[in-house]
């Protein structure tokens, strides 16, 4: 479980991240969803321990991440939206290396590393050095250390990005399978139709701000949208919450897909038929 109290980020006089209270079960993906800026990726640091709040705090399966970081740290898989891999390690002696930060034993530590490589499709490449992987397989191998030592709580940054349709699909099957297991799964995305397909309940940040949480349907009530895609959906709620801020809309399309303004043309004007001639 997750909880959030109060949570809030400032950074001088701007605030990233707004009093922010939320709760997501065992067992639940919730997707966490805002446009560009809106505050995600500053939740999901405070939430994993990289930064502290400035107030408030994250509990994590009931654990203060602010009072006791490793304690909280060690219930938690982190799937960032820039990972670091030691590319000069090869796939199995990587996992194996999170195994020992995390304290598994040994041979269990084996075990789990094998069984992650051979769940996203990289078993053939265990003994390989990262640095030879595509970036799919870096993907996957990141994804693979996040959950080797069966966390309690998967916190995901932008999962998709650099897989192909296979191995998004294989990722999509594994995360459903870690909530099977009454795990909890946190997965912030600009894949409107990821989010749709996954979530069970979705929250949508603006400004820092919760500015609607639910299941689809009740998002689909509360923008008053009937059978709307969550593309349709988001951009209604976030419009309706940048225009209650004062704030142009514009910036809440998901993927920040600002209209740019039209160039000035220069007009070279040929005067000379006026004017009769010459001059």
């Amino acid at each position: 479980m997750i909880r959030l109290e109060k949570l809030t980020k400032r950074y001088g006089r701007y605030v990233a991240v707004d009093g922010l209270d939320l709760e997501i079960r065992d067992g639940e993906i919730f997707g966490f969803l805002g446009p560009n800026g809106a505050g995600k990726t500053t939740t999901i640091r405070m939430m994993a321990g990289l930064i502290k709040p400035t107030s408030g705090d994250v509990f994590l399966d009931g654990i203060s991440v602010t009072k006791d970081p490793i304690g909280a740290k060690a219930l938690l898989g982190l799937i960032p939206d820039r990972p670091y891999l030691y590319e000069k390690l090869t796939g199995r002696e990587y996992l194996r290396f999170i195994c020992g930060i995390y304290g598994v034993d040994a041979v269990k530590g084996e075990e789990a590393a094998n069984e992650m490589l051979k769940m996203f499709g990289l078993a053939n490449w265990g003994d390989e050095l990262v640095e030879g992987y595509s970036h799919g397989m870096k993907q996957r191998l990141i994804m693979a250390g996040a959950l080797v030592h069966d966390p309690r709580v998967l916190v995901v940054d932008e999962p998709m990005v650099g897989l192909d349709p296979r191995g998004a699909r294989l990722v999509k099957e594994i995360f459903k399978g870690v909530a099977r297991r009454n795990r909890t799964v946190f997965l912030s995305t600009h894949s409107l139709n990821v989010a749709e397909e996954l979530c069970d309940r979705i929250g949508i940040l603006s400004r820092g701000k919760l500015v609607a949480i639910g299941t689809l349907e009740e998002l689909r009530g509360r923008a008053r949208t009937a059978g709307g895609h969550l593309e349709e959906i988001f951009l209604a709620l976030t419009a309706e919450a940048q225009a209650e801020s004062g704030v142009d809309v514009v910036g809440a399309l998901p993927e920040n897909r600002v209209a740019k303004p039209e160039e000035p043309r220069l007009e070279i004007v040929d005067d000379s038929a006026e004017s009769g001639g010459d001059g």
